[in-house]
């Protein structure tokens, strides 16, 4: 068990310095029975500066979504006005549930409305982190949107097989880093860093081979056998590679029209993340591909889906518009 010195200092990072938490705020906490000692001490940290915490305990939900792709998502009634009358909204549960989570229409309400909101990835207070970091993380970020500004067409390889071309014509690029904007979407802290597009959803074609992590499929870590994806018209027409892809078949099957549609395209910017992890999507390197939603998260995406399922490919090489800006994991802008 952590030493309440070290909840402490992680809980102040993640106030303090990552949401930016004010005297007189409303901060709601979700949490599962499993984080709870790091929910009460976010709770201590956002009292301690004045803010109003109140922690919403989700464990049977958590529970029941990681036993079945089958339960929805979305809160209930009286959890989804709470998130709507919140500054700031810190979500302490297993991060699997947290990421699918975020593809909730009261998220997508409360960002409209200008909170911030963001997961608290595991390990809290003892985390290989300094401000420094932090910065690097969203310095590469912002580079990466610099060099893609005005982009038609991004292509992506990798030595396990990937070979796609992703079209984000007029798709405004996501920025998530550690530190939470008003109003912008809700992302992994404080390692996790990524830029993302909604994918034009009749337009990638290609091939996918998720060699990383898969979401999900019930496999914690890197997948056994890689996943591959077969893209036309910007569906996967085509899914293989095992007991894990006969799931995501499943899932997929069992879903609305667009589950199958490639919904999101993200480039990982931090060099904090953990291979085999649920946020190994935000790691430098990495790239993530979602079927299902983009609607509820990514600027100007179209596809409505109760499901986003994400597959992370390792040691990418990226080009846009023929333009290289990373070579096999490493940027090169």
């Amino acid at each position: 068990m952590k030493s309440t010195i070290t909840l402490i200092k992680g809980a102040r990072l993640i106030v303090e310095h990552c949401m930016t938490v004010k005297a007189d705020d409303k901060v709601l906490i979700i949490a599962d029975d499993e984080h709870m000692p790091e929910a009460q001490s976010i709770a201590g940290v956002a009292y301690s500066l004045g803010a109003y915490p109140m922690i919403a305990n989700v464990t049977h939900h958590v529970s029941a979504a990681l036993a079945s792709m089958a339960v929805p998502m979305e809160p209930p009634a009286h959890l989804a006005q709470a998130m709507l009358h919140a500054d700031e909204i810190i979500i302490t549960t297993n991060l699997e549930w947290a990421n699918r989570f975020a593809h909730v229409d009261p998220v997508k309400a409360s960002v409209e409305r200008g909170a911030k909101i963001a997961s608290v990835e595991e390990g809290l207070g003892t985390w290989d982190l300094e401000i420094s970091d932090i910065d690097l993380i969203t310095q590469r970020a912002e580079k990466i949107i610099a060099a893609m500004e005005g982009a038609k067409w991004a292509h992506v390889s990798n030595p396990a097989g990937t070979d796609v071309n992703i079209c984000i014509e007029n798709r405004p690029p996501l920025k998530v880093v550690p530190v939470k904007e008003p109003g912008v979407m809700m992302g992994p802290i404080p390692l996790w860093g990524e830029v993302a597009y909604a994918a034009v959803e009749d337009k990638t074609h290609g091939k996918i081979v998720v060699d990383g992590i898969m979401l999900g499929v019930g496999v914690s870590g890197t997948l056994p056998e890689h996943m591959t994806w077969t893209i036309e018209n910007g569906r996967a027409v085509d899914i293989s590679g095992g007991e894990a892809a006969q799931k995501l078949q499943k899932v997929v099957a069992d879903a609305e029209e667009n589950a199958n549609t490639i919904a999101e395209f993200a480039i990982g910017t931090s060099h904090k993340e953990i291979f085999g992890s649920p946020s190994e999507k935000g790691m430098m390197g990495t790239v993530h591909f979602a079927l299902g939603d983009n609607a509820h998260c990514y600027p100007g995406g179209q596809s409505w889906c109760s499901v986003h399922l994400d597959g992370s490919v390792r040691d990418v090489s990226i080009e846009v518009d023929g333009k290289p800006i990373m070579k096999d994991g490493q940027l090169i802008i």
